[in-house]
């Protein structure tokens, strides 16, 4: 556990400073491993009791794949990431192309000159050895954060084990329900975005007679779309489906779901869409109700930072969650090199990152109202959205920084 000491008679340089993280997600780890490798003292606090294999495909940028190359990952992640393909958008009924293009083969592989998918488990898998590499003590689980108590020196999280954790700053990376932001910097909760998702994997050998269409295909439907493709070496198709709905009313992000339910949300789509449901393994299919919150005027206060979902969460329709928050990491250990203070560091990341999240989250929401049109036959969908250059190909590690 970090203790506070007393404050030294020399300014100590930021790279001497200690840190805690809440939260041992993607964006957690980025930035506890970019601070690591700067020479910072970190713990990472986790509420689950263990870290495991959890979630399901996620779109890697080549920004993300390029901040995280910068932390010396780059070999791991191209073996355990696949390039994707052009994306096929096509009608739910018929099953007719409607944008993109059916690919059926093994696209070229340009690294991170491209996007690609990933596991979230194999992502998480490396970042998580890379950080106990550094610090096999450095992240601690079955840890719910209850408080915050900080002061122009420091910062002390409190936790529902009656114990305590001192250090000079805290970054909070704890999710769209974040404690931090509930505690310090908005009381409102998220609200639902009246969507709910459903997302399963197949092996791909007991789904291949649903895969003629390519490796990655979109069903477009009104209010809903379906979207499947390949991970693990293409061993795996991973499922998910977003529909418009006012009928959650769960807490979580993995509830349990069946076979029925997620029919039920799809009737009337093409017997790919249908067909795949009906293989769902039930060990793997989970819905959640998608949540949101408005853009906060102040992700930190004094020595505590938002960071990820918990400053910015946005809605799933660019597959950029994941990549926000790891390009929030590596910008903030920029930031915390080359300010003299912590919160000159905090007030240069936020000024750094704003416009990109704000880009980012409304196209988010125009992508959403263009793939869950009404009128498929209309959708204007000229292009994948990762062929958006402009949104794919953020650099964290180039940017500049203002101190």
């Amino acid at each position: 556990m970090l203790t506070q000491t007393r404050p030294r008679a020399r300014p100590r340089r930021m790279t001497d400073q200690r840190a805690l993280v809440i939260g041992a997600g993607l964006g957690g780890l980025t930035v506890a491993l970019a601070l690591l490798r700067a020479g910072w003292q970190v713990r990472v606090y986790e509420q689950a009791p263990q870290l495991g294999e959890a979630g399901a495909g996620i779109t890697l940028s080549p920004g993300a794949g390029r901040a995280l190359s910068s932390l010396g990952l780059e070999s791991m992640l191209l073996t355990a990431s696949l390039p994707i393909p052009d994306i096929a958008f096509v009608h739910y009924h018929s099953g007719a192309l409607l944008a993109g293009t059916f690919d059926k083969g093994t696209p070229p592989d340009h690294g991170f000159d491209k996007p690609r998918h990933i596991h979230r488990a194999d992502l998480h898998a490396i970042l998580l050895a890379a950080v106990i590499a550094m610090d096999r003590d450095a992240v601690v689980t079955n840890k719910r954060l209850v408080r915050v108590e900080h002061n122009a020196t420091g910062v002390e999280a409190r936790f529902s084990d009656h114990t305590t954790a001192a250090a000079d700053l805290l970054v909070a990376a704890d999710g769209t329900r974040s404690a931090v932001r509930h505690q310090l910097f908005d009381d409102a909760p998220p609200q639902f975005a009246e969507q709910v998702a459903f997302r399963c994997l197949i092996p791909r050998e007991i789904a291949a007679p649903f895969m003629s269409a390519g490796n990655a295909v979109v069903s477009i439907g009104p209010s809903r779309i379906f979207n499947r493709y390949v991970i693990r070496g293409g061993a795996l198709v991973n499922v998910i489906g977003i529909a418009r709905s006012d009928r959650w009313r769960g807490e979580g992000w993995n509830t349990p779901a069946t076979i029925d339910d997620f029919l039920l949300e799809y009737d009337g789509f093409h017997e790919d869409v249908t067909g795949l449901i009906k293989l769902s393994p039930p060990e793997t299919l989970i819905k959640w109700g998608l949540f949101v919150r408005p853009p906060i005027a102040q992700w930190s206060v004094g020595r505590v930072v938002l960071l990820g979902d918990a400053a910015h969460p946005i809605l799933p329709f660019l597959g950029l969650g994941a990549a926000l928050a790891i390009e929030d990491g590596i910008v903030l250990s920029r930031a915390l090199a080359e300010a003299s203070t912590v919160e000159g560091a905090f007030a240069a990341f936020q000024q750094a990152r704003v416009a990109r999240v704000e880009t980012v989250r409304t196209e988010t929401i125009r992508q959403g109202e263009i793939i869950q049109a009404s009128d498929p036959d209309a959708v204007a969908v000229t292009r994948s959205p990762s062929q958006n250059t402009d949104l794919f190909d953020y650099d964290p590690t180039k940017i500049p920084i203002s101190v």
